[in-house]
């Protein structure tokens, strides 16, 4: 307004003097609008910390923890900040000696998914306010969580670019990289592990924390992540692990091909159906984990075989093996041979309780949605994933704000734009294999869902039989079974049983200090 009053006085006195105090205004103007707009500029801060103070009552001891939420930057090999990773950082206080104090290190999936899940959702000192079952309600927010981990371990949650408030950084001529080298710096299954390896280097030494024994957890595609940062971590970096966490595992680069592919998915067919009371009686009746196992006999001794003869199996064993598939997944003899016994997930999805005109969850097959027709060969929208960011969403940006003390314009993804993905040279599996073989210390966990239909029970683990075939290490690889979905921990008993499983892995992979690390 300042400037407006003065140019429309200077108006009166002189054309010639006008013209020149308006250009002067003009550029003053500009400079002053420049100057506002990088104050004001929506940007997240390079490398910062913000430190609040909370007390909780965790596994049934009462104790004060820290709190840090904070960004640090990806340096580039010159040096150069070309990423800031934002992240959150839970230390139980009063500690004594932080090197026999666990390090439990974070991650989320997608790839493109915040590491809100796990923070909020499963083993932070905080939990979302759901029912139950894992349903959305109202008010939205947190509550303590009564099983988190943090009696034993202090976590890191990690939020990798282009998540939660994690960001790609301009150049110092205020340029953004190319499509292309973003994807070559962060967006692919290599990229991925190198940089947040040194990321973590870097985090671990200003934390003090080379001393502490470290766990990775991964929950989806964080599987493939931490299978990789294994041994990426050992090699480039000479940090060594006590154990890793696989949650609702992808295929790590174990491939599933073809019939093993089609087959693994019958036992999650099974106990999806028998979740929603759609199987015969004789096994209704049976307890999940009691008829579970028949259902696997069976995938892999005579449905893994069918399959594999292809259009060239008998007519009468075709219809024997459909007969078979039908009673345990709970379709219909038919639709199984319509299928030419390879039944996809959507399909399965969609099909089973059509008649009832309802479709199951993705992610989560408790979970029920309503399609605009009940006809077609998939549903119309993943019921648990719109039910989850329902309830997360606002949980996590009030959380943040009004909790961690933690402000800013920037906009939490829940999942962020990190695609095209570079998949290809996926070796994560063989590398977590040869990370546990070089380290004596190192143990995995896997932990998964029966009614995840994305990540199969049974497809984790078949992934853990391959994992290494000596079977010279399988002593030190675990499987935990729960009776929910892809984030079990959102069912309140499978929270409960989830976190102590968690607590007790940790305890038994931390050796006494006599135990030396050699076979």
């Amino acid at each position: 307004m300042k400037a407006i009053t003065i140019a429309a006085t200077l108006l009166c006195i002189s054309p010639m003097l006008v013209s020149t105090t308006v250009l002067a205004e003009d550029s003053d103007k500009k400079n002053a609008n420049q100057s506002s707009m990088a104050e004001y500029s929506r940007k997240i801060a390079v490398d910062e910390t913000v430190v609040t103070e909370h007390k909780t009552k965790a596994n049934g001891q009462n104790f004060s923890y820290t709190a840090t939420v904070g960004t640090q930057p990806v340096w580039n090999e010159n040096g150069d900040a070309v990423a800031t990773l934002s992240y959150t950082y839970y230390q139980r206080d009063n500690v004594r000696d932080t090197a026999k104090r666990p390090l439990l290190i974070s991650f989320n999936g997608g790839p493109g998914s915040a590491s809100v899940w796990m923070d909020i959702g499963y083993t932070g000192p905080r939990a979302i306010n759901v029912d139950d079952e894992g349903y959305p309600l109202q008010p939205y927010g947190v509550k303590a969580n009564p099983y988190s981990i943090l009696d034993i371990a202090d976590i890191v949650y990690v939020n990798p670019v282009n998540t939660g408030y994690s960001r790609v950084l301009p150049n110092k001529d205020g340029e953004m990289p190319s499509k292309d080298e973003q994807q070559d710096m962060f967006f692919g299954v290599n990229a991925d592990i190198k940089y947040l390896a040194e990321w973590l280097n870097t985090f671990v030494s200003r934390h003090e924390r080379w001393r502490s024994p470290k766990y990775l957890i991964g929950e989806s595609y964080g599987t493939t992540r931490v299978s990789g940062l294994a041994l990426e971590l050992q090699n480039r970096q000479w940090m060594y692990l006590n154990g890793v966490v696989l949650v609702s595992p992808t295929d790590i680069g174990i491939e599933r091909k073809g019939p093993v592919k089609s087959a693994n998915r019958l036992p999650y067919f099974a106990a999806a159906a028998w979740y929603h009371k759609a199987l015969s009686a004789d096994l209704q009746n049976a307890d999940l984990t009691e008829f579970l196992p028949e259902v696997e006999a069976f995938t892999i001794n005579e449905y893994i075989p069918a399959l594999a003869m292809g259009g060239f199996i008998s007519p009468d064993h075709k219809q024997k093996i459909a007969e078979k598939v039908a009673h345990f997944s709970g379709l219909s003899v038919d639709a199984v041979l319509k299928s030419n016994l390879d039944v996809s997930t959507r399909f399965f999805w969609k099909e089973l309780l059509r008649e009832r005109g309802q479709t199951i969850g993705r992610l989560d097959s408790r979970y029920l949605g309503i399609d605009k027709q009940d006809v077609g060969d998939s549903p119309d929208y993943n019921a648990e994933l719109t039910s989850w960011l329902h309830s997360f969403t606002p949980a996590i940006n009030a959380y943040m704000r009004e909790e961690l003390n933690y402000k800013t314009d920037i906009k939490y993804y829940m999942l962020g734009n990190v695609h095209p993905w570079d998949r290809t040279n996926n070796k994560t599996g063989e590398n977590l294999r040869l990370a546990m073989a070089q380290n004596p210390y190192l143990n995995v966990m896997v932990q998964t869902g029966y009614y995840d239909g994305a990540t199969n029970y049974f497809d984790a683990k078949y992934s853990m039989w391959q994992l290494d075939p000596s079977s010279k290490m399988k002593d030190r690889l675990s499987f935990k079974g729960y009776r929910s979905g892809h984030m079990m921990y959102l069912r309140s008993e499978d929270l409960k049983q989830s976190n102590q499983d968690l607590r007790e892995f940790i305890q038994a992979t931390m050796p006494a200090e006599d135990v030396s690390a050699k076979y």
